[in-house]
């Protein structure tokens, strides 16, 4: 296909699929459409970088091997231009070289579903779509045909994910919180929650960071961090009225903590309760190792108003440990590639216990993220992990909806 834009102005496309071999990607295409998921095929990962300019797919069907390039080309340009969806290998190839590249795209931050063996038949690809991963499911109709009918739902033409200046979402009053759970794992309740910025847009309706982030300049991201700083404060008086104490924490790129404007603004506005726990900003760790000196003196200023850091994304930047434990942090959060399946995966459960010990060692909380399984809670459990977050225990939600949550 030479040109996607007179196309994608008329309709949706929920996949990419990407397979030298035209069979195997009219199989594909042929399955999807019948369960009214449109998709766009390609015959190398060379055309994705231009393809997901104009599309926003919720899963990309990748080959191993292509002409004229790979699996690990394609996960390249995946991790340059973004992408949020759902990664489904298909290949012949053996198993571990599979799990390998799988692997691979989980340290770049891509969701990378178990791959998919060749050959495979049209009900291997259906049971993806109905039983299978969030990220995958948002691909599909509201309603799936039944099985074995002949006539099936088209897919609702829908426009793509609109993309927002921060700016402008910060002057027209469009930013919003909403809040995923953090939990006590042994005793499964509720004692905090990371606040993640939402836009909530006139005509799109709530937007993630995926919309306002790309290309945000400096001057609004700072922004966005008062912004986010003091709807925590009052998101916490709001919660305590409830009766529910929870510690909050929120995200915040390192420039944004550097000055004096930030802890004026926490002088000045936060809770002066006596049962106000504080705040944690979380910054991750390729940030923290690049912006090292920079962030110390920020993090001993701002721990003066009760506000701590935390590593996010722990063990995917591959720094030293000895390095960022020379500034004050109070939580390690443990990267989502290593937590999902550490369970099973003795190389991810490794990385997982290694990653406790340090975290205990330096008298930090470790905190789990992308939990969505019980057997992976158990492992983190044995492991002496206390607190977790993901899907298993809830997706980002309202403050009313928090405080639902926290009562159960």
């Amino acid at each position: 296909m030479s040109s996607l834009a007179p196309i994608v102005a008329d309709r949706k496309f929920d996949c990419v699929v990407i397979d030298d071999d035209p069979d195997i990607c009219t199989l594909i295409s042929t399955v999807l459409s019948k369960i009214g998921i449109s998709s766009v095929e390609l015959s190398s990962a060379d055309a994705l970088a231009g393809t997901l300019r104009n599309i926003q797919p919720s899963i990309v069907f990748l080959d191993v091997a292509l002409d004229r390039s790979d699996a690990i080309d394609g996960i390249r340009i995946l991790r340059q231009t973004g992408f949020d969806g759902a990664v489904q290998l298909i290949s012949g190839k053996d198993t571990e070289l599979l799990n390998d590249i799988k692997a691979i795209g989980e340290r770049n931050g891509l969701r990378m579903l178990d791959p998919l063996r060749k050959p495979f038949r049209s009900e291997h690809l259906r049971r993806l779509f109905v039983d299978g991963d969030d990220v995958v499911a948002k691909a599909v109709p509201a309603k799936l045909p039944e099985p074995g009918r002949t006539e099936f739902i088209s897919v609702e033409e829908r426009t793509l994910v609109p993309m927002i200046d921060l700016a402008e979402a910060i002057d027209s009053h469009w930013l919003d919180m909403h809040y995923q759970p953090k939990v006590d794992l042994l005793r499964n309740h509720v004692v905090g929650a990371e606040g993640l910025a939402r836009v909530n847009h006139p005509v799109h309706g709530i937007l993630g960071p995926i919309s306002f982030l790309p290309g945000a300049s400096d001057a609004a991201l700072r922004k966005l961090t008062e912004f986010v700083v003091r709807k925590a404060f009052l998101d916490w008086e709001v919660m305590k009225n409830a009766g529910r104490n929870l510690h909050l924490s929120v995200n915040s790129p390192v420039k944004s903590l550097i000055g004096t404007g930030l802890a004026d603004l926490v002088r000045g506005s936060r809770p002066s309760d006596t049962d106000w726990p504080g705040l944690i900003i979380e910054v991750t760790e390729d940030e923290a190792v690049r912006e090292f000196d920079a962030i110390g003196e920020a993090a001993v200023q701002l721990r003066i108003y009760g506000i701590t850091l935390a590593i996010d994304d722990f063990g995917s930047g591959y720094s030293s440990f000895a390095r960022l434990k020379q500034f004050p942090f109070s939580e390690i959060k443990l990267d989502r590639s290593f937590v999902q399946n550490c369970s099973l995966d003795p190389v991810n459960a490794g990385i997982c216990q290694s990653i406790v010990d340090l975290a205990r060692a330096s008298g930090a909380a470790c905190v789990a993220e992308g939990i969505e399984t019980e057997s992976d809670r158990e492992a983190l459990i044995r492991m002496g992990c206390t607190i977790g977050q993901g899907y298993y225990f809830g997706r980002p939600m309202s403050v009313g909806g928090l405080i639902e949550r926290a009562a159960a």
